[in-house]
């Protein structure tokens, strides 16, 4: 391993021969891996969009509440790291699932719902994407307009599919410039809010966590805290063309969501401090100032211009999160394919770039189809689409924790190391993330809840657990095409992993 971890981009040694699957191996090192992971959580818009919700929820506690929604994620990683050092795989939790508890739930918990989730995600960041940049091109008059937004969402899909089709080293150089400028931007702002006179001194005690009032709220800001830390789990979808792929893509993805933690709690504590949790005026308990609080606190805290930094830094932050979304949706289905739980057409490789060539162009496609139906059908409905992805977050990282303790389930005795990091803390997080899963559903159940509802059920509810539903009979009828995966998956996926190893 070379001694700088970005040599794995920047070395003059020739590539190393393609991994089983046809990928470039040995092209990313532990930086690139971190890039992709931060990325793909697009931290920016994250924070913008969700910090005034939990605020209204839970008042100046916001920052407890992004430490124990952080909690979980942590718990998880834990079982991504040690479920790749065993199992290194692109398809991560579609193969780890398989293993643990046959092509069933591998197919629907690894594969459909982390699929749908991570489509419905790029339907959202491309919107958002394109409203920021036609705004910050001086055409407010086009970022209201559907046409123009659902046009330039379409073109910045394009543009982010062309750079990952091109090969996985471009995507991590651009990924450089564009979480740099999120970086600079985020700390900008809480350095300038610090310095200011604000509504509030900082307190330690908002990192209280016994200070809620009640479940209710807790479980609620918990919840919306978990989508900000959703989209780290990509760069482990990099694990064969990562350098030391049974250690570095873990590495990775503990540092990637340490370093959220930090950003997160400091943006936090540094908006409240300036604004403080009013209902009214700049305060993060202002319902008009929920839907992004860096838009709203970036002119009084910055000034006319520099506030244009942060709004360029939550557009780029939903274009790279756009561009990683496209990296590892491509490659899981890659993995899928080449366990033979999807068309062969997935496992097409470009002889050049050593890309998913077919899986790039299918994510981009289907993402521009899906945003302009949405976005026609219903502006409403698109919404409510988005809430849903935290169910489905939640049911597959939960199902994946699950996963790992089953699989090392024999080892657990072997050393306290193994007790903790293989059976405890996955487990741990496992039933925080299925217990988050229970509560938010029996929430969406109400017809009040979101923007849309159907026969007195909320259309949250309706089109997430829907759309695992729709999974299930999904999984139904490829049964009949991809039997032998369905008949002895665990077992095929076991030697196709040993013969890479």
């Amino acid at each position: 391993m070379p001694t700088n971890p970005t040599d794995a981009e920047t070395s003059l040694d020739p590539p190393q021969a393609p991994t089983g699957k046809g990928l470039q191996g040995g092209s990313v090192g532990l930086l690139a891996a971190v890039a992709l992971g931060l990325s793909s959580v697009a931290p920016a818009y994250s924070i913008a969009v969700t910090l005034g919700f939990v605020t209204m929820v839970v008042g100046n506690l916001a920052p407890a509440a992004l430490l124990l929604g952080f909690v979980p994620i942590l718990l998880t990683a834990f079982a991504f790291r040690e479920l790749n050092r065993e199992m290194p795989d692109c398809g991560t939790t579609f193969v780890w699932t398989t293993r643990a508890f046959g092509p069933h739930t591998g197919w629907l918990s690894g594969g459909w719902v982390v699929q749908i989730a991570t489509l419905i995600a790029m339907t959202a960041l491309a919107r958002v994407g394109a409203g920021y940049l036609l705004t910050l091109l001086g055409l407010e008059s086009l970022a209201t307009n559907n046409v123009a937004v659902i046009v330039t969402a379409v073109l910045l899909v394009a543009a982010v599919t062309t750079i990952a089709y091109r090969g996985l080293q471009l995507a991590a150089s651009v990924q450089y410039v564009l979480l740099g400028l999120q970086l600079v931007a985020l700390f900008g702002f809480g350095a300038a809010a610090f310095a200011r006179t604000g509504a509030s001194a900082p307190s330690l005690s908002w990192l209280n966590p016994f200070a809620f009032g009640g479940f209710g709220p807790f479980a609620e800001a918990v919840l919306l805290c978990l989508f900000i830390y959703w989209g780290w789990d990509a760069l482990i979808t990099v694990n064969e063309e990562t350098r030391d792929s049974d250690r570095i893509p873990g590495q990775a993805a503990v540092i990637s969501t340490l370093v959220l933690l930090g950003t997160y709690l400091f943006t936090g504590f540094a908006a409240i401090s300036f604004a403080g949790i009013g209902t009214d005026g700049l305060g993060l308990g202002n319902p008009d100032n929920a839907g992004d609080v860096l838009a709203t606190l970036g002119p009084p805290v910055l000034g006319a211009g520099l506030s244009k930094v942060v709004e360029l830094a939550i557009c780029v932050s939903a274009i790279s999160a756009l561009l990683t979304c496209v990296i590892g949706s491509s490659r899981a289905t890659l993995s899928m394919g080449a366990h033979g739980a999807l068309p062969r057409a997935f496992t097409r490789i470009h002889p050049t770039y050593r890309t998913p060539a077919f899986g790039t162009v299918f994510f981009g496609a289907t993402a521009a189809v899906l945003l302009t139906a949405l976005t026609l059908v219903s502006g409403n409905f698109l919404g409510d689409a988005i809430l849903s992805i935290g169910l489905l977050i939640a049911f597959y990282y939960g199902v994946t924790g699950l996963a790992c303790v089953w699989h090392f389930r024999h080892r657990l005795n072997d050393s306290p190391r193994n007790l903790f990091l293989r059976g405890i803390l996955p487990a741990l997080g496992a039933a925080i993330m299925l217990a988050a899963f229970a509560r938010s559903a029996h929430d969406m159940l109400a017809p009040d809840y979101g923007a849309t509802s159907f026969h007195g059920i909320g259309g949250v509810f309706l089109l997430g657990v829907g759309s695992i539903a729709v999974g299930a009979v999904a999984m139904v009828l490829v049964r009949t095409r991809f039997r032998r995966f369905f008949r002895d998956g665990r077992t095929a996926v076991t030697r196709l992993t040993v013969t890479e190893d």
